[in-house]
């Protein structure tokens, strides 16, 4: 059975309880949840599946614990894993900074990773500026997508659970599982 390693940071538990949430999903059996901040290198080692996630803070810093891993995650060698990539952030609050972090640990696992999935269509956003967009050609619309699943616990809670379950459905059928998936509405 395929494992998938999801690697949480998380300070006031948004992060924590999205995790879970697409732990549920995916199946408790084949996703492992670890904190960031109790984990080595090593641990990310033992996943050729890995969905990262990160909220921003603030005006578009990394998470504390996964600043305090920083270089860490600049030491792992992604070669031979397919990453997929969960951001949080305030898009009212924060417009010019929204999902800066996951557009930044982007950056740092791609220069390795063999393969990215995942992404996100921006529509349905309200932000002015966000480091997690990628251009990946005209057949979206703008020709954007974000670098993974687009959350805002803080502005849109209530379209959390229908995102989920859409991008769970999406890395689903990306990491080729033959595991039932599960549909949620929480």
């Amino acid at each position: 059975m395929t494992k998938i390693g999801l690697f949480f940071g998380s300070d006031e538990g948004n992060t924590e309880s999205i995790a879970y949430r697409i732990a549920q999903r995916l199946g408790e059996d084949v996703v492992d949840v670890h904190d960031v901040g109790d984990v080595t290198q090593l641990e990310f080692m033992d996943y050729d599946k890995l969905i990262l996630g990160i909220p921003t803070w603030d005006f578009g810093q990394i998470q504390s614990d996964w600043e305090d891993f920083w270089d860490d995650v600049e030491a792992i060698d992604f070669s031979g894993k397919t990453v997929a990539f969960v951001g949080l952030g305030d898009q009212f609050g924060y417009g010019d900074f929204f999902l800066d972090a996951m557009g930044m640990l982007h950056d740092v696992v791609i220069k390795t990773a063999d393969k990215i999935v995942g992404y996100w269509p921006t529509e349905g956003y309200d932000y002015d500026a966000s480091k997690a967009e990628i251009a990946l050609g005209s057949d979206v619309a703008g020709g954007k997508l974000f670098m993974g699943l687009a959350l805002d616990e803080d502005q849109q809670p209530e379209l959390s659970s229908a995102r989920l379950n859409q991008w769970c459905a999406q890395i689903h059928a990306e990491f080729g599982l033959d595991t039932p998936l599960v549909v949620l509405d929480d």
